[in-house]
């Protein structure tokens, strides 16, 4: 199933802070140039907006909308808290009822992020998450995540072991004003 597909991903993904019992994202992010030619998991479209972004409080629906293997075509709606960080941010994710989140919809006012993304596999067994934001609108790109165990794991990767160099060419994880919160204070918030 998705969902257990996925919390089992993220709980691999996560890893506790020793002084804190707050879950810990370790993810890399990369500008790049549309969708790559990978063996492709699934696609969810997506609409996110944030409550609040520092620290960020963000809302997202999630629709599965293909699966290569017997998932269902699931939909999910998470309110999510993150600190502030690169490369590093602790992270709590709860899946809220559809109603809490139009509630929260309405409360924010303002159009949520609209993001195509795919999911891919990697040779070395990594899922690269690739986004195509707010398509269609002047402001559009598409930026790639992997996430990581550790930051150790982070650090030593090198696109060129998945025979991504081209690809993944325009590392921005350690520019700040590279997260989504940051682009929708410059789209939504003006």
């Amino acid at each position: 199933h998705y969902w257990f597909v996925k919390a089992e991903r993220k709980a691999a993904l996560m890893v506790k802070n020793m002084t804190n019992k707050t879950p810990l994202e370790i993810e890399r992010k990369w500008m790049v140039n549309g969708f790559p030619d990978l063996p492709l998991l699934f696609t969810q479209q997506m609409r996110q907006g944030y409550i609040a972004t520092h620290p960020t409080v963000r809302i997202r629906e999630e629709k599965m909308i293909y699966s290569s293997k017997d998932q269902p075509l699931k939909d999910e709606f998470i309110l999510c808290f993150k600190s502030s960080g690169l490369l590093t941010r602790k992270e709590i994710e709860m899946e809220i009822p559809e109603e809490k989140f139009e509630e929260l919809e309405d409360l924010i006012g303002l159009p949520l992020i609209n993001k195509l993304r795919n999911t891919y596999l990697l040779k070395d067994g990594h899922h690269l998450e690739v986004s195509h934001v707010d398509e269609g609108l002047p402001s559009e790109f598409f930026y790639a995540e992997i996430e990581f165990k550790s930051e150790e794991e982070a650090n030593a990767f090198d696109p060129k072991q998945v025979d991504l160099s081209d690809y993944l060419d325009d590392d921005v994880t350690n520019q700040p004003n590279q997260s989504m919160a940051a682009y929708w204070q410059q789209t939504r918030q003006k």
